[in-house]
């Protein structure tokens, strides 16, 4: 069977751990040259080591660009466009949690979720489209939650942020559909990643007992649902927030 994503190039930010790197590994598999950008060289290097380690013959590289910023982004992006010759797919994956209460919640936290979860998917998406338009199309993925449906009881800043995500996403379907360009969201419930092992037991524990299917998501679960969406199996669906939370009970 013809890899899904054969002949396709694609940037995964957010793509040295978690969920992004699960993209990565899944979108490599199915074909693509993939340019996996982190936060630091340091840490975009050494996933890129993993990556070539698992699949040697893969097209892989690395990149590290900041994301919130639009000269930084677009030289990145256009690096890889003259080395590559296209760019097919964006996913916009970069992120930060935070679980601070409101009332003790600073500006500075709130300028920093907003930073990089919001005004990074903006530059990002921008960079791409334009490429895209110029090329004749191309698929623009994000990172929502399943917090952006529902919100949650502490950290208002992450579901703020998510919930501007899809208004991003959908705003962008309407928008870049008549280039080509489709764009859609992923919203992922609980996923087994740093950052949730990260969080405290009594307050995992409770959001598991609410899943139905009774466990958390493998961050493949979640990197299946962008492999459907960058492939042209998807190719009428856009404006979509899939939600991928094992019908989480909220």
């Amino acid at each position: 069977m013809k890899p899904l994503l054969e002949h396709k190039v694609a940037v995964v930010t957010g793509g040295t751990r978690g969920i992004g790197y699960a993209v990565v590994r899944k979108f490599v598999e199915e074909g693509a040259t993939v340019i996996l950008c982190g936060s630091r060289e340091e840490t975009a290097t050494k996933a890129l080591a993993r990556i070539k380690e698992e699949f040697p013959t893969a097209e892989v590289d690395a990149a590290w660009p900041r994301l919130n910023d639009r000269e930084s982004v677009r030289k990145t992006f256009d690096d890889i466009v003259k080395r590559y010759g296209h760019l097919d797919i964006l996913v916009n994956n970069a992120g930060i949690s935070q679980r601070t209460a409101f009332l003790e919640y600073t500006v500075s936290e709130y300028d920093d979720i907003m930073d990089l979860n919001v005004k990074s998917l903006f530059v990002c998406a921008q960079a791409a489209a334009e490429i895209m338009k110029a090329q004749g199309g191309g698929v623009i993925l994000n990172t929502s939650s399943v917090v952006s449906l529902y919100g949650q009881t502490t950290g208002f800043g992450y579901p703020t942020s998510k919930f501007a995500v899809n208004g991003l996403t959908k705003s962008l379907a309407r928008e870049l559909g008549a280039y080509h360009i489709r764009v859609n969201a992923v919203a992922p419930g609980v996923v087994k990643t740093d950052m949730v092992a990260a969080l405290p037991k009594e307050v995992i524990q409770p959001v598991i007992d609410r899943i139905p299917m009774g466990r958390m998501a493998e961050a493949d679960d979640i990197a299946n649902a962008f492999l459907y969406l960058a492939s042209d199996m998807a190719a009428y669906v856009s404006g979509e927030i899939l939600s991928v939370d094992g019908a989480v009970v909220i």
